[in-house]
């Protein structure tokens, strides 16, 4: 045999011997999702007769706001397949026309679209503004503090994008975005994550995804360092853009050969999802939304690891109920209460530090003895993977005064 053709069999030996660990964690995932699956089955979930609850996403784009190949034929399947309640958009914002007026608005395949803006100041801090208007391309030339009075005193809500790049720390702002999909997905597009896009993501997309996410530390870190002198909203975004991915040839028209793209919105919407709480009798609309990602009822679910519907965290004392994004006084006898739909870790903080951690369990009862903002991290260890390290469900806090 020839010395190339030698090299050439040496080579391809040496590639599929290098494939095997991807193949095993394809195998591996592939076992992750029926027992997720399996699980899911087992659900308990209990109804809040008080309040009802809706999941969706926040933080969308298409190409109408620039830097997404996404069009709305496209994100209106991505919510509908996924059993999404509600969408909210945050297009760019153009010098020439109001992209949060010409996005989706309304209900389409019984998703409710709600056009909002992504946002800049002058003050180089980036906001998703709900709802969006057409002076927000201009108004980036106002400082932090004159943008958030002027949008507040409309009635808007202007939650912090990208916490580490922001810089006004002591301005008025509504909330914070701990953990983006969008940052995330790009972050681990790397060329060792190759592998495990050609052989695990084709099957099980989103949890190929989610196999790398690790706990936002620096962001949850500056969430509390606000939420402990005011109440503030946490939520995560999925900043989705249907545009990472790679192709070989190809046109603008679909038409491309070898094309694998990470974030479709039928994707991504199935990842990580806000779960609101609205009043019972109240509708599901702009209004009712808006609302609830104001007094902060809301939670995180990464459904991707399970349904996480039906997640409660409340503080009792005697017959006084306070629920996320309240405030209650410090009492004899008060107690804090989370329930997940299945066994998991419940961690509680309070002003960001850890002051209990259970074993996996349904349902914590935690005795508060002091005064601060005290939320829930829920993390599914018996998924193993990186569901041990990045929590299964964040929740907003209640604030004890």
């Amino acid at each position: 045999m020839k010395r190339w053709k030698k090299f050439l069999l040496a080579l391809l030996a040496v590639l599929l011997i290098a494939q095997l660990p991807y193949v095993y964690r394809r195998y591996r995932v592939g076992q992750r999702a029926d027992l997720i699956q399996s699980l899911n089955a087992q659900r308990v979930v209990r109804k809040d007769p008080e309040f009802d609850e809706y999941k969706g996403i926040i933080h969308a784009h298409t190409s109408l706001g620039g830097h997404s190949t996404g069009n709305f034929d496209e994100l209106i399947e991505g919510a509908a397949s996924n059993g999404l309640d509600f969408v909210v958009m945050t297009e760019h914002t153009s010098a020439d026309y109001d992209t949060a007026a010409l996005t989706l608005n309304g209900v389409f395949k019984n998703v409710l679209f709600i056009g909002g803006n992504e946002a800049d100041t002058i003050s180089g801090d980036r906001f998703l503004m709900i709802d969006g208007g057409p002076e927000m391309f201009a108004d980036a030339k106002l400082a932090t503090p004159q943008f958030l009075e002027k949008y507040h005193a409309q009635g808007k809500i202007a939650l912090i994008t990208y916490p580490d790049r922001f810089k006004s720390w002591d301005s008025d702002f509504d909330g914070v975005e701990v953990f983006s999909l969008h940052t995330n997905a790009k972050r681990n597009t790397r060329i060792l994550t190759i592998p495990d896009m050609l052989w695990s993501f084709p099957s099980y997309p989103g949890l190929t995804v989610a196999e790398n996410f690790r706990r936002p530390d620096e962001e949850l870190a500056q969430y509390d360092a606000v939420a402990a002198k005011r109440p503030l909203t946490l939520f995560a975004g999925t900043d989705a853009h249907s545009n990472i991915g790679f192709h070989l040839l190809g046109d603008d028209a679909g038409h491309k050969f070898i094309n694998l793209k990470i974030d479709r919105y039928a994707t991504t919407f199935g990842i990580v999802r806000a779960h609101i709480l609205i009043e019972h009798g109240t509708p599901l609309n702009r209004e009712s939304v808006i609302e609830a990602f104001r007094k902060g009822r809301v939670f995180v679910g990464f459904d991707v690891a399970g349904d996480t519907s039906g997640f409660d965290l409340h503080a009792e004392a005697g017959a006084t109920k306070t629920r996320m994004g309240e405030a209650t006084e410090l009492k004899e006898g008060l107690k804090l209460r989370a329930f997940a739909p299945l066994p998991a870790r419940f961690v509680v903080y309070r002003d960001g530090t850890k002051v209990y951690e259970s074993g996996n369990q349904a349902e914590i009862e935690f005795d508060v003895k002091d005064r601060g903002a005290y939320r829930v991290e829920v993390y599914r260890d018996d998924l193993g993977s990186s569901f041990g390290i990045a929590p299964w469900i964040y929740s907003n806090p209640i604030y004890v005064r």
